[in-house]
């Protein structure tokens, strides 16, 4: 199996980074870390350090400053179940899962899982299964159904379910074998424009602005990377749409918020005025979403020349899945690690691997993504388009293989978080502990200089540049 430094190297230099740079990283800690049969540890590890590799590189253009990156395994775990350990005023976050989301038999004894956090999501799967959202009445109702027929029919419908797939039955599948086509992440150039100047600033975002448009976990983990590093960050939500409270506070330190109603002329008008004085565009919609509103990539990349928009998606760019919708949960249902996982621990049935970890490593992938198509940007020019998927990321990680015994490793608990990883800082929603971010850059400390805020607290324009 190839080492934490070969695995950082192979998506360093996928990206167009010089390998003399991985000189200067320094990785800490044994795997497993956490119970899984998977390289979940080294998956989190790795593509954080790819991040603050990445940032770390830009200081360089920047100032001519070399500077050191450490990344320790612990740490990086941690930092990729952030959400589990964060404390509000002391308290602990309320369950993270809607009454009826989960894993459900069907009636030809296949399992399903079913995402209803948001309640479109939930109304779609009561709406198909004609029941009330109480467990044990879909339950009652999916005894009715063969798998892929509810998965078909909950899709069309407007849910979002996953079935459980074994590795074999996913990889035979036409999404399968397109994502096998695709690198972990893409970035290419969609347009022509002069290089921009970097910003004044000290350090190695300084004065680079984000929009952000994207909830739950991946895309909001990637900017709140980005913050880490010193962008502004503009977290553009809307009154109407649904979101984990949770996650959101987790998410957004660092980070302005403000509401725009896309849906609205005068809202799309007001996101393309702070399009045109943006860096980076990273959005998380449903697949063709914005293109519909007219933010397509392309359509960024006319309205601000010299863009860098990043993409995320659940199941990829390409494929007869690339419009469908999905999360980390159901990514690793339909993808084989939860029938793995489950095998592994001698169970009939799914286990879900110990992290949201699709979605933490693709955000930092995003961040990663984004802060090497800007150095590009920077140093030649051009607009440039930056994709990751869930699945991508799932492959990828599938891929670095195995751990024998893997599962019989002690949990990470929260005391020991606590004890080493925690920060306590002020928020607009009271005094939170959260782990800090786990990449130690030697000459510019990562840190959130924004606190974390209720969405929409901030007016719809960037902050003056230093």
């Amino acid at each position: 199996m190839q080492s934490p430094a070969d695995i950082l190297k192979d998506i360093w230099t996928s990206a167009g980074g010089d390998a003399p740079a991985l000189e200067r990283v320094r990785l800490s800690g044994e795997e497993p870390q956490l119970p899984s049969s998977f390289r979940v540890a080294i998956a989190g590890q790795t593509t954080i350090a790819a991040a603050g590799l990445a940032a770390a590189e830009i200081w360089r253009l920047r100032s001519g400053q070399t500077q050191d990156v450490s990344v320790d395994m612990r740490h990086a775990v941690a930092e990729c179940r952030s959400e589990r350990y964060l404390l509000l005023d002391d308290k602990p976050p309320p369950p993270a899962w809607d009454a009826i989301a989960g894993v459900y038999r069907t009636g030809d004894n296949r399992f399903v899982r079913c995402h209803t956090n948001f309640p479109h999501h939930r109304d779609a799967v009561c709406k198909v299964l004609g029941c009330e959202a109480e467990r044990d009445k879909v339950q009652a109702a999916l005894m009715q159904w063969r798998d892929e027929d509810f998965e078909t029919a909950a899709y069309a419908a407007g849910g979002v379910v996953a079935l459980m797939r074994s590795y074999d039955e996913w990889s035979a599948l036409p999404q399968a074998r397109a994502l096998a086509e695709l690198p972990l992440l893409s970035i290419e150039k969609i347009g022509e424009a002069p290089p921009k100047p970097w910003p004044k600033g000290d350090r190695p975002l300084s004065g680079l602005r984000v929009l952000d448009l994207s909830r739950v976990i991946a895309g909001p983990v990637a900017g709140r990377t980005l913050a880490a590093h010193g962008a502004d960050v503009l977290l553009v939500s809307g009154p109407e749409l649904p979101a984990i409270p949770w996650l959101t506070i987790d998410t957004g330190r660092g980070k302005l918020t403000t509401f725009i109603e896309l849906k609205s002329e005068t809202g799309r008008a007001h996101l393309r005025e702070l399009l045109r004085d943006a860096d980076i565009f990273s959005q998380g919609y449903r697949p063709r979403a914005l293109a519909a509103l007219g933010f397509a990539p392309e359509d960024a990349a006319q309205i601000n020349p010299g863009i860098v928009y990043v993409t995320l998606s659940a199941y990829g760019h390409a494929g007869p899945w690339a419009e469908r919708r999905g999360f980390d949960s159901l990514v690793q249902t339909t993808t084989g690690f939860n029938h793995a996982e489950g095998r592994a621990a001698g169970l009939d049935g799914p286990k879900e691997l110990p992290a949201q970890m699709l979605d933490h490593a693709t955000g930092y992938l995003m961040a990663f993504g984004a802060m090497m198509a800007k150095a590009r940007q920077a140093r030649e020019g051009g607009s440039w388009h930056v994709r990751v998927s869930l699945a991508q990321t799932g492959r990828w990680l599938w891929n670095l293989g195995r751990l024998d015994g893997g599962l019989n490793t002690p949990d990470l608990t929260g005391d020991a978080v606590h004890a080493a990883f925690i920060e306590s800082v002020p928020s607009g929603f009271g005094m939170l502990k959260a782990v800090r971010h786990s990449a130690m850059l030697s000459k510019t400390p990562a840190q959130w200089s924004r606190p974390a805020m209720p969405l929409g607290s901030h007016p719809a324009q960037w902050p003056a540049r230093s």
